[in-house]
């Protein structure tokens, strides 16, 4: 799960399809990307997503990179292509509490390989950002930055991305008091006042520090 076949070359001007290229040019595919999201954040679901993006140009989606680093609106028209190009594609929602339950690497790596197991299309390879992924069923690669260099990875980070941001928005409806449309759920300035002004919401997780805190079931010094 940690290198690529061998005799397999990546060019430096490859791009985000170059490391999927290299991998067809070995006979090797469907080739899957996977990708999280709120893994960092104290509040909400954990998201997963998975995609297979076909061959050739059909598998090019303009505008294509890490779901961070687009606005909200290239997200936005990345996922629809994503939607409607890919061979395969699937989203997993983990709620707050299975976070809670199983800690938030065990339920990151679990969406991962229930994203993955979802698609309707098996993979052949499996493609991982930053971390290798086990029970998958197949050979992959973890990738450092993933999501920057694979755009089976990056597709994947999308979907997840979007995904959870809607959900969040919804939240936000429920529990407005915390502005959970803004920040989604992430930590800030904002968001920290409001948890010391109301304390945690239904759907903040209790495996974070700074909401234990804010519940005061741990201390502040």
């Amino acid at each position: 799960m940690s290198e690529l076949p061998r005799g397999s070359t990546i060019r430096k001007d490859a791009g985000i399809y170059g490391y999927e290229r290299a991998l067809r040019r070995h006979g090797i595919e469907p080739i899957a990307g996977v990708d999280e999201a709120g893994r960092g954040a104290c509040a909400g679901p954990l998201v997963a997503g998975a995609a297979i993006l076909p061959p050739g140009r059909a598998g090019i989606i303009p505008g294509l990179a890490d779901s961070k680093l687009l606005t909200e609106k290239a997200r936005e028209r990345c996922y629809d292509q994503v939607v409607r190009r890919a061979l395969a594609w699937s989203v997993v929602v983990v709620s707050h509490e299975e976070c809670d339950r199983l800690g938030m690497h065990v339920a990151n790596v679990e969406a991962l390989r229930r994203a993955v197991a979802l698609l309707e299309l098996p993979p052949s390879y499996v493609l991982t950002d930053g971390f290798p992924v086990d029970g998958l069923g197949v050979p992959g690669l973890a990738m450092w930055k993933g999501d920057r260099v694979a755009a089976c990875i990056a597709a994947a980070s999308v979907l997840a991305k979007v995904t959870r941001d809607r959900i969040m928005t919804e939240l936000d409806a429920q529990w407005p008091a915390y502005d959970f449309k803004t920040h989604k759920g992430y930590i800030t300035d904002v968001h920290a006042a409001a948890l010391t002004e109301h304390g945690p919401s239904p759907i903040h997780r209790m495996r974070f520090v700074n909401v234990r805190r804010a519940a005061g079931i741990e201390s502040t010094t």
